[in-house]
């Protein structure tokens, strides 16, 4: 169980640290734009208190992004950030995360996976 001070909560998404890695969890019915995006890197950032970590970012409660909040993820999303492992499970996210993989070209170590064991396998390398 999660102590209330280990986790950060805002109204798009959820996040706590556990063994070294960051834990990203977007909430349910989530559309990334320019706003969402700037507020939950602030907040990630605040969070991290200014150490960096793998992140493990799970979007599946992503339904649609914005251009504005995909280049915005991309350059300032990696900010404190060693390597990302995104969770899918729908066909249109995996489709959604190659575009952003391939067309905003995040600045750090970034892979697609559908099983959280394998994203946690990737991101312990960057421990």
């Amino acid at each position: 169980m999660i102590a209330a001070h280990d986790l950060y909560e805002n109204d798009f998404a959820r996040f706590w640290i556990t063994d070294g890695i960051l834990f990203f969890e977007y909430k349910p019915n989530t559309i990334i734009d320019l706003k969402v995006a700037q507020c939950v890197v602030t907040d990630r950032i605040h969070f991290q208190n200014e150490r960096s970590y793998p992140v493990l970012c799970d979007i599946r409660g992503v339904v649609a992004t914005k251009k504005s909040g995909r280049d915005y993820l991309a350059q300032s999303g990696s900010i404190l950030t060693q390597a990302v492992g995104l969770i899918v499970h729908e066909k249109v996210l995996l489709t959604i995360s190659t575009f952003y993989l391939q067309i905003s070209r995040p600045t750090v170590p970034t892979q697609i996976f559908t099983e959280e064991e394998d994203a946690l396998v990737y991101l312990k390398g960057f421990i």
